[in-house]
């Protein structure tokens, strides 16, 4: 069920005890020369509606929030960013506009790994002042990362940005959106080596991207995203039909 094409007498007829609303958030800002400065957005969207797709009973799909926390990319041109006070202001808004309609499941799926800090402060701050709600957010491609290990051919693994996973999501996603004559590896790393630091992103790469994009191709794009919606309709479909929390044997 899409909230935008619903009415609200259909809303307000939803089963509260087994919907989850499901909230993506992705970004607008760029990805190098090679992607779209929707990339995020149009992924964590394409996810979404895939994993709402099956479970259509019990999934209450919101339009993305797609102004993300993006102040690390925005020495490059056409990158918007929201204050993370603004940001955690939207996503808290979208949840405590449902409760108000009795609604008590919610689920961000993330796109964009600088919202990542900011969806856990939201939800918790909610959690604290709404202990009856159940919250949980996750980026789409946390489940992907033991994948990329062996699936990826180039040297930089995981999700990384507009990076070889990245791209092949997209060309299997918007294939028509992807720049293949620009694909080049890119990202600088830290010498010596040194963990835990922030940087800006024109600090760590040179043309914006950060990973191995000329080794993408559309069937490994196949495969991470039919193991993203896979693990997300999984973990809905658990929240829907509900769980407890048992002691440890």
């Amino acid at each position: 069920m899409k909230l935008a094409e619903l009415t609200w007498p259909e809303v307000e007829a939803l089963d509260r005890d087994k919907t989850v609303v499901l909230i993506p958030t992705g970004s607008l800002e760029q990805h190098g020369e090679h992607l779209p400065l929707f990339t995020d957005s149009i992924l964590a969207t394409a996810v979404a509606e895939a994993t709402e797709q099956n479970l259509a009973a019990s999934v209450l799909l919101t339009p993305t929030l797609w102004l993300g926390a993006s102040g690390h990319h925005l020495a490059f041109a056409g990158t918007l960013s929201a204050s993370f006070e603004a940001y955690i202001g939207a996503l808290q808004s979208v949840v405590s506009s449902l409760a108000k309609a009795r609604f008590r499941k919610f689920f961000v799926v993330n796109g964009h790994g600088g919202n990542s800090e900011p969806n856990g402060v939201a939800l918790r701050q909610l959690k604290e002042a709404n202990p009856e709600l159940m919250l949980g957010h996750l980026g789409y491609f946390a489940p992907l990362e033991a994948m990329t290990q062996t699936l990826l051919e180039g040297r930089l693994k995981g999700i990384r940005h507009a990076c070889e996973a990245e791209v092949s999501l997209m060309m299997h996603v918007a294939p028509h959106l992807v720049r293949t004559d620009k694909l080049r590896n890119d990202g600088l790393i830290p010498d010596p080596a040194i963990a835990g630091m922030i940087h800006l992103f024109d600090e760590m790469t040179e043309r914006g991207s950060y990973g191995d994009a000329p080794c993408a191709t559309a069937e490994k794009g196949k495969v991470l995203f039919d193991t993203a919606v896979a693990a997300l309709t999984e973990n809905l479909q658990t929240l829907s039909e509900g769980y407890a929390l048992l002691e440890r044997e």
